[in-house]
């Protein structure tokens, strides 16, 4: 469980505020007898100045070196400084509406009492992470353009304001003032990230149940948050997202935002970025020496398309949309007319699309790999009828075909090896690998961040051990946080 730890510059500083013994000062925990305090802290860094080597920098820098989780951080403290960033492609501001031309506003952890500010609000923070940030804007050519973002120190903010931050403060990490309830205590939370409208969600309801129950024999309380609970994520030690992830959804922005909390995430958001391309996959594997099936990029402002593609595929051929999950977005073309119709759509949604080799086999290998280690083996056979194993159907009913679930030994040596190769390439998380086997050869089709896993299915083998050793790698991140690298 976090402990919540406010610095600031004096005691006085604190005064008109409630008392609490979580409030210390910046020389207090420069202190040397922090240097071995409990590594599970989330330090509140409140000093008036975030300058280079002052006070609320090393306050920062040294609460890092800890192992302490701090905002804000010591790179947030620097980007925040840097003027490019005025006018990076982050903020959209071209539909904000004000009959002024300039607005000026302060942002209390996300948030902020100006009407009309308030995603911008949410955004900018999730960006720094700063407590306060000052904002001034003003409108060129009617377009609206950011002059100034820089910390503010909460010392001087009004009556009025310092309402709102003490509000915005306690809202962003309740723990600051509310007494733990009496139950068991934990050694640190972790935040399960899924999506209660998606239909075909990576683990089922008993999945989750199971990992929750992994957990608490650890020690650790696995605590379930939607999509509407961003500014919960101060709560945590770690994210862990069993909802699919897209670059483009809620679960690419917990991710960054996790990681610039200093929380331990699986999976992390380089290996979203990564693994939801299948583009990006391709060339990533070519480049390596990693068997896959014969591919070609097509790009729609290619005038030659076609012939690229009919120069190294023939008939029938599969396209893939780079960012499809589940079997959406790919389709198979038998001909000529079928290619230049089906590309033609898919081209709409993505300027880059795939066109690869059709391979029939009657199961797919996935491979779970975790931490350069394979944990889980599993065939996946094709939907009765069809060449995939999910059949999207026109009345949106989805069908998907049996399975078989082995021991890792009973799985060929050479699957083995192409998987954990494949996943080594995107990182040290948690992935599930789709491979083919024809004729004694392996391909690899895709490597997937936030692999499926559902009751009775890949755990049909390992049973509660499978959850067992997910959430003990999660453990070991957590207690090896602040000590370097964990993968």
């Amino acid at each position: 469980m976090a402990n919540i730890l406010i610095v600031t510059d004096q005691t006085n500083d604190w005064r008109q505020y409630f008392p609490s013994e979580q409030v210390i000062t910046v020389d207090n925990y420069l202190d040397s007898d922090w240097e071995n305090s409990n590594k599970n802290l989330q330090v509140v860094n409140l000093c008036r100045d975030y300058g280079y080597m002052s006070n609320g920098y090393y306050c920062s820098l040294m609460a890092e070196a800890r192992g302490h989780r701090v905002i804000p951080r010591v790179m947030a403290i620097n980007d925040i400084n840097q003027p490019f960033l005025l006018s990076s492609g982050l903020l959209k501001l071209h539909k904000l509406c004000k009959n002024t031309e300039s607005i000026r506003a302060k942002i209390y952890f996300g948030r902020t009492p100006e009407a009309g500010l308030e995603k911008l609000a949410r955004r900018l923070f999730e960006q720094f992470m700063v407590p306060v940030i000052e904002l001034e804007m003003d409108k060129f050519q009617g377009q609206w353009q950011i002059s100034k973002i820089a910390p503010y120190p909460f010392q001087d903010l009004s009556d009025p304001e310092q309402d709102f931050f003490i509000e915005s403060l306690e809202m962003f990490s309740s723990k600051v003032w509310r007494k733990p309830k009496q139950q068991k205590k934990y050694r640190y939370d972790i935040a399960m990230l899924v999506d209660p409208e998606e239909k075909m969600p990576p683990s089922d309801p008993s999945a989750l149940k199971r990992f929750r129950r992994a957990a608490n024999r650890l020690g650790v309380n696995l605590e379930t948050i939607s999509p509407d609970d961003l500014s919960r994520l101060g709560e945590f030690d770690g994210l862990f997202i069993r909802a699919t992830t897209n670059i483009s959804n809620f679960t690419y922005q917990f991710a960054k935002t996790a990681e610039k909390m200093g929380l331990v995430v699986m999976d992390d958001s380089e290996s979203i970025m990564k693994c939801t391309n299948k583009v990006f996959l391709t060339a990533l594997l070519e480049r390596n020496k990693v068997p896959a099936p014969k591919s070609v990029i097509l790009k729609s402002f290619d005038a030659e398309w076609k012939e690229h593609a009919l120069e190294h595929l023939q008939f029938p051929m599969v396209l893939k949309i780079p960012d499809g999950a589940f079997s959406r977005g790919v389709v198979k073309v038998k001909n000529l007319e079928e290619l230049e119709r089906e590309a033609k759509g898919l081209f709409e949604k993505s300027a880059l699309i795939l066109a690869q080799a059709f391979m029939p086999t009657d199961f797919d290998w996935r491979i779970g790999v975790m931490n350069h280690q394979p944990i889980f083996a599993c065939k996946y056979m094709m939907s009765r009828g069809h060449w995939q194993i999910y059949q999207h159907h026109n009345s949106g009913r989805v069908s998907s075909g049996g399975f078989e679930t082995l021991d890792l030994k009973q799985a060929p040596k050479s699957v083995i090896d192409a998987a954990v190769k494949a996943a080594n390439l995107i990182g040290g998380g948690l992935y599930g690998v789709d491979l083919k086997e024809i004729d004694g050869q392996v391909y690899v089709i895709e490597v997937n961040d936030n692999p499926s896993i559902d009751h009775q299915v890949e755990d049909a083998f390992l049973g509660d051990l499978l959850y067992d050793r997910i959430m003990t790698e999660f453990l070991r991140r957590i207690q090896m946080r602040g000590f370097g690298s964990y993968n």
